[in-house]
């Protein structure tokens, strides 16, 4: 048999030298050395800016305030006075304002050197809820939310106006809330017009009373339409679209011989004529 052949050694591969890599200095070059230069420039105009008395919070530019009390913005904003503006969170101030009771949302933005510009949504009236001489502004969700003074905003002038004489009602204030069945009852009888119940009538007035609930008045003084009391189940406020048609079917053709109208339901009402004037004497001759 033949041998196999033996293996033949490898000689080793010779080492491989290489020329050593110099690397760059970790020196500080001029590029380096500009920007940190720039960073500590910045660094110190920050701080001098955060720390200047020139850009402390001194004034109010106040916008969309209508039946907003300035005076009370401005106690709101106390908390800021003569803060750093760079520096003033904006987010806590508008929570405070929007705090008021005429406020539904605000912004607050920095206007430099020394500005706070006050941006305010107030609550929007529906009506006018009038005790004694109080007038209160009413929003849609029967918040009362504003005290109207001896000279109202226009825009709350054409607003309707519902007079409560109700003992209890003595304590209502700024901040409380009207019972929600008074609120759409209310709002519903508020908003009747005299063509809607066939009158002559310049205008109608609203009035709530502990002895006859809600009562309708034609203005100049004609007659009177005792609407009632309402209740959350018993007797809601959907009676009065019916208690309206019901109301116009007995003023028609007769409105001026009429005093005062007791509408029970919607098809359950009567009417009380006026007196007939009694004829003066024939004087003698």
């Amino acid at each position: 048999m033949a041998r196999p052949a033996a293996r033949r050694a490898t000689a080793a591969a010779p080492l491989r030298r290489t020329r050593p890599i110099r690397r760059a200095s970790a020196g500080l070059s001029p590029v380096r050395a500009g920007a940190m230069l720039a960073l500590l420039l910045s660094a110190s105009a920050i701080y001098g800016v955060a720390n200047s008395a020139a850009f402390r919070y001194e004034e109010l530019r106040l916008e969309g305030a209508a039946v907003t009390d300035p005076t009370a913005v401005e106690a709101a904003l106390e908390v800021a006075r003569d803060e750093n503006l760079f520096l003033l969170r904006t987010g806590p101030l508008s929570a405070r304002l929007a705090a008021l009771s005429t406020v539904r949302d605000a912004t607050v933005a920095v206007e430099l050197p020394s500005t706070l510009v006050v941006d305010l949504r107030e609550r929007e009236p529906i009506l006018i809820w009038r005790v004694g001489e109080r007038r209160y502004l009413v929003d849609v969700d029967g918040n009362l939310f504003a005290l109207l003074d001896d000279d109202p905003p226009a825009e709350t002038l054409a607003l309707p106006v519902v007079e409560d004489r109700r003992a209890a009602s003595a304590g209502l204030s700024v901040g409380r809330t009207l019972d929600a069945v008074d609120l759409d009852a209310a709002t519903r009888l508020a908003s009747i017009i005299p063509s809607d119940v066939g009158s002559e009538a310049e205008s109608l007035a609203v009035q709530v009373t502990d002895a006859s609930g809600y009562v309708v008045r034609a203005r100049p003084t004609s007659w009177t339409a005792i609407f009632g009391f309402y209740t959350p189940s018993l007797r809601t406020p959907e009676l009065v679209p019916g208690q309206v048609r019901l109301l116009r079917s007995l003023l028609i053709g007769r409105e001026h011989l009429v005093e005062r109208v007791v509408l029970g339901s919607e098809t359950d009402g009567t009417y009380v004529a006026k007196p007939t004037p009694t004829p003066t004497p024939t004087p003698k001759p």
